[in-house]
């Protein structure tokens, strides 16, 4: 058939009424849960015929992006309140963190993101979202937004986290929090990166995570907790998660034996069941 025939394969999910919209058709897509003619199809572009048999199994994700699985683990696992209180999350993207944010009762939510229209449509429409785009956190302040926050979710790429404790930390409250999605390729020095952008040794991992929290303490945190993220990053990352608080930097638990336990614990229980 000519691709004049053809039809894109998001726009015909929605025309078939399958989906409300193609950005839910597309996150599905993404999320590989779209079969055409039983071959999985995750590029919402791909032209296809539109007699062929479509099927869509039950998307396992919930949220509008991966990340909303992984920040409601690590809420979760730090016992993290946020009912009413007023969060921004960094590196919003397509808002996988702050629907989680609104879900767990947030009053108020900053979407921050360097990028421009990423943020889901639904997201961008709540009234409790004020969207930041084309805004750099390096460089955004308590008078900016009008108030201080109290609490900061982090989900940076391409920029290490110990580039911009000091930052955030100016944002928040007096007995604000942060909970850091730890991203290491982006933290450990290139030589240190193996193929396909992939941090394998776990000495590497411990050593990021210890420098993070070292850098946290410097810069007025008080270091909380640490865990892995049950959900690795798209390109098979074992990622980790910081819990921080903005309490006296010198009463904090010993990081070390922590660091060296969830760590182990990662590397047992994640590559077989979820990386690559």
């Amino acid at each position: 058939m000519s691709r004049a025939k053809k039809r894109r394969i998001d726009q015909l999910l929605v025309d078939k009424g399958l989906f409300t919209s193609r950005e839910r058709a597309r996150r599905s897509l993404m999320a590989g849960v779209v079969f055409y003619e039983g071959k999985r199809i995750d590029k919402p572009g791909t032209f296809v015929d539109p007699a062929g048999e479509i099927q869509v199994k039950k998307d396992p994700c919930p949220f509008v992006s991966r990340g909303g699985l992984k920040l409601e683990a690590a809420l979760r696992e730090f016992n993290v309140s946020v009912q009413g209180r007023t969060a921004l999350d960094a590196g919003a993207s397509t808002g996988g963190f702050t629907q989680v944010l609104l879900k767990w009762g947030a009053k108020k939510v900053y979407a921050v993101d360097v990028g421009y229209g990423q943020l889901a449509w639904e997201l961008r429409q709540d009234p409790r979202v004020t969207v930041l785009e084309r805004t750099n956190l390096r460089y955004l302040t308590s008078d900016q937004l009008g108030a201080r926050v109290d609490l900061v979710t982090l989900d940076l790429s391409f920029i290490s986290l110990t580039k911009i404790l000091a930052a955030v930390r100016d944002l928040l409250d007096r007995e604000g929090e942060v909970v850091a999605l730890v991203k290491p390729q982006f933290e450990a020095g290139p030589e240190l990166v193996g193929k396909g952008g992939i941090v394998r040794d776990p000495m590497v991992h411990r050593r990021v995570l210890i420098d993070i929290i070292k850098k946290a303490v410097e810069s007025g945190f008080q270091y909380r907790g640490v865990t892995y993220s049950p959900v690795c990053g798209a390109d098979g990352n074992i990622e980790f998660f910081l819990m921080l608080g903005t309490g006296d930097p010198d009463v904090h638990k010993d990081f070390l034996p922590e660091v060296g336990t969830v760590v182990e614990k990662a590397h047992y229980i994640l590559p077989d069941r979820h990386c690559k």
